[in-house]
């Protein structure tokens, strides 16, 4: 009788290699299955599922299986019923939706009302945007726009999914001034009402957490629903989400955690690689899987990508591989601007012969905007899974708008009201109320001048304004939009609001180049106008666009899980990858598996690019690029007798103490790291070396150690 995968084999035409069917079979204990891309992941999954039903005879209400997002559960569900169309369905949810889920029966067990304030409508109208912003302008008396928002949100969400206490709030870094003290009033507001609570996404995670952890019977009527559990993409969970679990399968400990900690890209929002890391810690006797083969992309993009991701040190020591043959090499291509960048790539994908197999992948959503500019004008549909609807709303966008609008109409103290503070007239507040209350009409500047008390220098610079403003009329709109930010002092304007608020003035100057690209060969303010409209619209819809033949515009987050045979992955310069903030980079690691998850979305072709200027200064290359440009054109062998010759000159060694042998080191060994200082050996794995320092533990590389000199025994 044939066994189940050779029936499988048969049905489905789906052959696992020994490490998927050892992870179909291996199905007691805890278990983290590490996946490379292109690994068929979830298709192991799917049958380790369907072995658990048909095999081992488990009912189906007994598993559960919690993914990342909506679309994964969604997809997984229709995998299991196109595999397994005779088995009762299987519970694949979000994670949380089973806390929401917890959550309910809590608050049902405790008497006490509440009510979600955000992704669903409530009767109280009340909702976290609105809470946070009312607190955000009662306590800087400015109005909280959408980018700072965003920050916030994302502040918030980080401390709740570290589960960071109160006391420590002030240590987690955010670009937006008095975030502590915001939160610390929203926490607030929420539980002002004694009969009712109100609670937001990453509530439902900690509530879930303190029931299962304070209320044993709930915790025993949720351990006791699911015999086996699994968690796929667990490198996006956060240590919140990481605990939950832990409570639900402490019984039985039949765990099959499914990752890859070199696709950990979210560390920003709360999630927590690192416990990848110490998964044994947690599962004494847990079985680690390497599910290595690449089954997706050509040897050309996989054996680079593989060298590439052997950067990071604090990694499980994988070596993806593949079996596919070549095709063609990484391609670059260094251009003079993103201009000409986004020329470049649209030009390119004029030849594809299939639109849906190309993708455009970027670091951030206002990149696309030249590049949907282009496939605009060209007649070529694109597809945004995730398009950000935000850049033709931008109070920045909106400022440029109003005051080309005000060259027209220059009699509307409207639209003078929206952009007095960022004009090079000064206009006070004050000022502005006295106007809006003048019975008479005309310009705004005149009326300002003939009626108002005004400051010598406001004499002097309010007729200059007017007189600006009233020749944009007869410019190009490019051209208007380089007078409005020098000649009108809106630029100057911005650097003020970016010293008082906290904003990024690099990121409000590529908004405005962004709009003088979009602005490019149109001939005047009211076409400009109507193809911003436009262009809205076509954002707009382009999220409904995935099932036409049109290309893919992603950033790198949102495009991981997907592939394409054609991938360009743009705007690679320092700054943008790897991101820096105040010239450093927070994170390498996380930059370093962002890039590496762009170059895996690729089958058979990959094109990195960059350019020489941004915003008309002079940039660098990403040194990722770099790195990728020297693992295929590795750097030039030096001749054995000039070798000879340096080594005549080398410096001896810093520390004649280090350790030069692996032989040298072993388990348990004190030693001091010349950076992290003293230390114990926990493992020594292949090239790995795991030493736990006060500050935490660490996994290096042994040949970096040995080559560098990093290390020396401490004696006893």
């Amino acid at each position: 009788m044939p066994t189940f995968l050779q029936r499988k084999a048969e049905e489905l035409g789906v052959r696992l290699n020994e490490v998927q069917q050892q992870a179909v079979q291996e199905t007691e204990g805890p278990m983290l299955l590490l996946a490379s891309p292109g690994s068929g992941k979830t298709t192991t999954l799917i049958m380790r599922i369907g072995y658990l039903i048909e095999e081992k005879s488990v009912n189906p209400s007994r598993i559960k299986a919690v993914t990342f997002s909506k679309a994964s559960a969604q997809d997984m569900t229709e995998r299991f019923e196109r595999f397994f169309p005779k088995l009762p369905p299987v519970d694949f949810s979000t994670i949380h939706s089973l806390a929401f889920e917890v959550v309910r029966h809590h608050f049902f067990k405790t008497q006490m009302q509440f009510q979600l304030i955000e992704g669903v409508k409530n009767q109280d109208d009340i909702h976290k945007k609105g809470i946070i912003k009312d607190i955000y302008q009662g306590i800087m008396k400015e109005p909280l726009q959408d980018d700072e928002y965003e920050k916030l949100a994302t502040y918030i969400s980080f401390v709740k999914n570290r589960l960071i206490p109160k006391e420590e709030w002030r240590t987690v870094s955010c670009d937006v001034p008095r975030a502590a003290d915001i939160l610390e009033k929203y926490e607030e507001k929420k539980r002002a009402h004694f009969s009712k609570r109100y609670i937001d996404f990453d509530d439902m995670l900690l509530i879930a957490n303190e029931a299962l952890a304070y209320d044993k019977e709930l915790l025993q009527q949720y351990q006791n629903r699911y015999d086996y559990v699994l968690t796929d993409e667990s490198q996006d969970t956060s240590l919140v989400q990481h605990q939950i679990i832990e409570k639900l399968v402490k019984p039985h400990q039949n765990i099959c955690v499914v990752a890859d900690d070199d696709q950990s890209i979210y560390s920003w929002r709360g999630a927590d690689p690192a416990y990848l890391m110490t998964f044994r810690d947690v599962y004494k006797d847990a079985m680690i899987l390497y599910m290595e083969q690449n089954y997706r992309s050509t040897q050309d993009i996989v054996s680079v990508s593989n060298q590439f991701i052997q950067r990071n040190q604090e990694r499980y020591p994988k070596k993806m591989f593949t079996e596919n043959g070549t095709f063609k090499p990484i391609a670059f291509k260094h251009l003079l601007d993103h201009a000409e960048q986004a020329a470049f790539v649209v030009q390119e994908i004029q030849q594809a012969p299939d639109l849906k197999e190309v993708a455009v992948l970027f670091r951030n959503n206002f990149s696309a905007l030249p590049i949907i500019h282009l496939l605009d004008k060209a007649g070529i549909p694109f597809f945004m899974k995730d398009a950000d609807l935000r850049f033709f709303s931008h109070w920045v966008v909106q400022d440029i708008v109003n005051i080309m609008r005000l060259a027209y109409a220059d009699h509307r103290v409207d639209l003078l009201e929206k952009v007095h503070t960022k004009l090079l007239g000064y206009i006070t507040k004050a000022q502005m109320k006295e106007l809006h209350s003048l019975p008479l009409q005309g310009n705004v500047f005149d009326l300002l001048l003939q009626n108002i008390a005004l400051k010598d220098y406001q004499q002097r610079l309010i007729p200059e304004v007017k007189k600006t403003l009233q020749g944009l009329r007869e410019l190009r709109p490019k051209t208007a939009i380089q007078r409005i930010r020098l000649e009108l002092g809106y630029e100057k304007a911005l650097e003020n609001m970016c010293a008082r608020l906290g904003f990024q003035m690099d990121h409000l100057l590529s908004i405005l180049q962004t709009l003088e690209d979009i602005a490019g060969d149109i001939a005047s303010i009211p076409d400009f106008a109507n193809h911003l409209k436009h262009l809205d619209e076509e954002l707009r819809s382009a999220k409904w666009k995935r099932e036409e033949n049109a290309v893919t515009l992603s950033t790198f987050h949102s495009a991981k899980g997907l592939e394409f045979d054609r991938v360009y992955m743009v705007d690679l310069i320092q700054s943008v990858i790897p991101a820096t903030n105040q010239g450093k980079v927070t994170n390498m690691e996380e930059e370093v598996r962002l890039f590496y998850v762009g170059m895996t979305r690729a089958r058979r072709e990959l094109t990195l690019l960059s350019y020489a200027k941004k915003d008309g200064k002079e940039t660098k290359k990403s040194e990722f690029v770099q790195n990728v440009e020297h693992i295929i054109h590795p750097p030039r062998e030096v001749p054995e007798e000039q070798k000879q010759r340096r080594a005549k000159v080398v410096k001896p060694v810093f520390n004649p103490n280090a350790v030069r042998q692996a032989e040298e080191l072993e388990a348990g060994m004190t030693i001091r790291h010349k950076v992290f200082g003293h230390g114990e050996i926990q493992s020594l794995e292949d090239d790995a070396v795991v030493i736990v320092f006060p500050k935490g533990r660490k996994r290096l590389s042994m040949s970096i150690l040995l080559e560098m000199a990093l290390i020396e025994i401490v004696q006893e």
